[in-house]
């Protein structure tokens, strides 16, 4: 067996949470499972209550200014990224989760594949300090125009987004044939079949059983752009 140990990975992800336990099952499975024990990718769990000075390990408090719920404290976040990045602090990409920030695509991901590591941090409550985000340089990323009740999920989603890109994770041509890839027009994927031909009525589209392969990728082709213009017309061009 080889020494993975010794092998630098392609991709070192850290993700810093209030809930660490959170992360045991989604990233210990299927494709992110095998990348980590291929040691292409590697993956830190960190608790920032670990950073906090008092005995009750406290990481929140009251908003300045008043208002419902907690925020998150600036030091055990800011002393916890620091401590765990050291020399690599500057050369990271610190994102943090947040329901107001940029909107996280599958542009971004590809970008944050080519990093060589990667910092997520996992709000919670009303949200982080402020201040946070202007010490450490980060980048405020969400999943779409919803709240969730803290940034583990899209902390989960965005690493798994990102980690299948990592070039050895996944075949190359998956990627390529994937929904927000296309190289004229973002366009959700072709649907898919497999066995049986016919199940309850519904027959395997006939040209997937023809073996012509420019018929096929043209279909393809085709059906990608009614999908998009039925599922996802947002992401076509206004046509004038």
């Amino acid at each position: 067996m080889p020494d993975r140990g010794s092998v630098e990975p392609a991709l070192q992800i850290d993700i810093f949470t209030l809930f660490p336990a959170m992360f045991q099952g989604p990233l210990s499975e299927s494709i992110v499972k095998r990348a980590v024990a291929a040691g292409t990718v590697a993956i830190g769990i960190h608790d920032i209550r670990d950073w906090a000075t008092d005995r009750h390990r406290t990481a929140d408090d009251t908003p300045y200014g008043g208002g419902a719920g907690m925020v998150m404290k600036a030091p055990p976040v800011v002393e916890a990224v620091e401590s765990v990045l050291g020399d690599d602090l500057s050369e990271t990409r610190i994102l943090v989760m947040s329901a107001a920030g940029r909107r996280f695509t599958q542009s971004t991901a590809h970008d944050l594949a080519t990093a060589s590591r990667v910092a997520l941090i996992c709000g919670h409550y009303e949200g982080i300090d402020q201040r946070v985000t202007g010490i450490l340089g980060a980048e405020e990323v969400s999943i779409g125009d919803f709240v969730l009740t803290g940034g583990e999920l899209p902390a989960m989603v965005i690493a798994d987004t990102v980690i299948r890109l990592v070039p050895g994770v996944i075949d190359a041509a998956s990627i390529a044939d994937e929904s927000h890839v296309d190289s004229g027009a973002q366009l959700v994927e072709y649907p898919h079949y497999t066995r049986p031909v016919s199940y309850r009525g519904h027959a395997v589209p006939p040209v997937l059983l023809s073996g012509h392969h420019a018929q096929i990728e043209e279909w393809r082709r085709d059906q990608a752009r009614r999908r998009t213009q039925l599922l996802r017309p947002d992401l076509l061009p206004d046509e004038e």
